[in-house]
């Protein structure tokens, strides 16, 4: 936008100040840019489509997981109480466990809170190298990497792994998380998608591209908003047949299962033959980072390459010594993935049995589905604040249009008390908000 602004001062009663079409004796000049305005209509467009996110400001109890510490604003009291978290991805409880905030502790006493810089900087602190030693070991792959986050690990490495094979084409489940979709978009190669866990669909591509040239799946285990599982087996079967690397993501699934918490690529066997295995440290294993494994040339490879990785300081060793501590506990004690299953298995049933809308899961994601974003964060909201039960809700584009729900991830130490609070609980938001029981969707979905 401009302003026409006179100036016989400078021009003269009759000088042309502008290359455009502007009045006689006048200049363009341009409007100051309203920034704020473009930021605040940004976030009204969040409220106008009921997709605007509230932080709820918790404070984890030590010890007492999954129990928490809410700290409410003034339009609900402001006054702090305790409440119950039914969706952390701490799935195993083990950022309470005392063997992992022991290690943490005794850490920082011997070296300090910090990593100090890169690791190209600053050198390695010896807590990561043990760290990655033991991730290698997990997956059973020649060597790992760490990295500060698990978007980290799957942006900087899917992009680089692209890059650095000539003319690469990725393909991408339609449903990866948007860590993987950003890896791809920074790669530059040429990408296709294939329809969710549709092998059919994967062969199609993967057949019409030439047999050598460098083909890239990149998919994951557990899709963690619906609880289902990819075919790995299968992939890995048109992978040799097509002469394609492979690249999983196990972030929500390595401690889960598998004799050792190596993911559902060990439980199903397929671990060996997938080229590259990423996972994380901040759900089931406790603490913080993101990492990737494989043989040592890729793994090499994406250390000199990736930009996310060179020039990110790396983890501190703190949080490296409690990620090992928490991944050497889990290899040898199968309590905790027990104890998970069975209380995320009874979760499942007694809601079911309550006509809760539970959706489809094989895992240990339980969506309770919603089906509006407004009744979503209204049953979010509804919850806390009556209940003390703290679900976050789940909406576009996170999910698709018509699927908002809540996500509860069930923990060894959410027992069988708390879940029979959490039905009653759901029951009553359900009648106060309005919320369709399974039993009228059923109804619904048959008069279609």
């Amino acid at each position: 936008m401009y302003d026409w602004t006179k100036d016989t001062a400078l021009h003269g009663k009759h000088s042309k100040s502008s290359k455009t079409n502007c009045p006689l004796g006048y200049e363009r000049v341009p409007l100051p840019v309203d920034y704020g305005r473009h930021f605040s209509e940004a976030i009204e467009a969040l409220h106008a489509e009921k997709r605007y996110r509230v932080f709820a400001d918790l404070e984890r109890i030590a010890g007492r997981f999954p129990q928490a510490i809410w700290r409410p604003g003034s339009e609900h009291g402001g006054e702090a109480r305790e409440i119950t978290v039914w969706c952390s991805n701490d799935y195993l409880g083990m950022g309470q466990h005392e063997t992992v905030v022991t290690a943490m502790k005794n850490t920082v006493s011997a070296m300090g809170s910090g990593a100090g810089g890169t690791r190209n900087i600053s050198g390695t602190n010896h807590p990561l190298v043990e760290l990655e030693r033991e991730l290698a070991d997990l997956h059973g792959k020649e060597a790992a990497l760490v990295f500060t986050s698990g978007f980290v690990s799957n942006e900087a490495s899917i992009s680089t792994i692209a890059k650095l094979l000539p003319g690469c084409l990725i393909l991408s489940d339609e449903l990866n998380h948007a860590s993987m979709i950003e890896g791809v978009r920074k790669a530059g190669t040429k990408k296709q998608i294939f329809r969710h866990n549709d092998v059919a669909h994967l062969e199609e591509l993967l057949k019409a591209a030439p047999i050598d040239q460098p083909k890239l799946i990149v998919f994951e285990s557990v899709y963690s908003m619906d609880g289902d599982i990819a075919p790995i087996g299968a992939i890995c079967d048109l992978a040799e047949k097509y002469n394609a690397m492979t690249y999983i993501d196990e972030v929500h699934a390595v401690g889960m299962y598998g004799t050792r918490g190596g993911g559902i690529s060990e439980r199903d066997g397929e671990a060996h033959r997938i080229d590259v295995i990423e996972g994380t440290l901040a759900k089931a294993f406790g603490t913080l980072g993101g990492y990737i494994t494989g043989t040592r040339d890729v793994i090499d490879a994406v250390r000199s390459y990736a930009p996310g990785f060179i020039f990110t300081t790396a983890l501190p060793p703190a949080l490296a010594a409690a990620a090992t501590a928490s991944i050497r506990h889990l290899k040898e004690s199968q309590a905790e993935r027990d104890g998970q299953q069975r209380q995320a298995a009874r979760t499942k049933d007694v809601l079911g049995g309550a006509d809760l809308p539970v959706m489809p899961s094989d895992t240990h994601i339980v969506p309770v589905l919603v089906g509006d974003p407004d009744l979503c964060k209204r049953a979010s909201d509804h919850l806390l604040a009556r209940h003390g039960i703290y679900i976050q809700p789940i909406n576009y584009p996170t999910v698709p249009r018509g699927t908002e729900r809540l996500r509860i991830t069930p923990t060894p130490l959410h027992d069988d008390t708390r879940i029979e609070h959490l039905k009653d609980a759901l029951v009553e938001t359900w009648n106060a908000i309005g919320i369709p029981f399974a039993s009228k969707h059923a109804a619904l979905e048959a008069a279609e």
